[in-house]
């Protein structure tokens, strides 16, 4: 465990919230896109987590990672536009797989968490600082 300990995993906790924020707002900013209806739909991105260390529970506080990145599973909606550009011979287009509540949901506490771990920086930076201020007669 290193002096910095606290930065450093602070530090990996805000990594993981970026990307988390990014995929996010890439699921947003697709939440409208249309297909035709033989292609594939968009599906929302959900970032998954993993501990870092080699084993589980084996040192307290190791930091987190980007573990992976899965897509949303179900049936993509069909929605029946016939003037549509994109729509097929029945006149169906294709919407994406993007729940907007869970997307906002995920992005409020994506972005909480970025804060808590900027926060928590913060104060072990003030305690090495407070720490090397003694004995210095201040």
């Amino acid at each position: 465990m290193s002096a910095f300990s606290g930065i450093d995993i602070a530090n990996t906790g805000m990594g993981f919230n970026k990307y988390w924020l990014d995929t996010v707002s890439h699921n947003l900013a697709n939440a409208n896109t249309v297909r035709p209806g033989d292609e594939e739909p968009f599906r929302a991105r959900v970032v998954v987590a993993q501990q870092l260390g080699s084993e589980p529970f084996a040192e307290a506080g190791s930091g987190v990672a980007v573990g992976g990145v899965l897509e949303q599973e179900g049936d993509a909606p069909l929605v029946f536009a016939p003037e549509h550009p994109l729509a097929d011979e029945n006149g169906y287009v294709v919407r994406p797989v993007v729940d907007l509540a869970a997307q906002m949901t995920d992005l409020m506490v994506a972005q909480r968490s970025y804060q808590t771990n900027a926060r928590s920086m913060q104060s072990s930076k003030e305690a090495y600082e407070a720490a090397l201020q003694i004995g210095q007669g201040r």
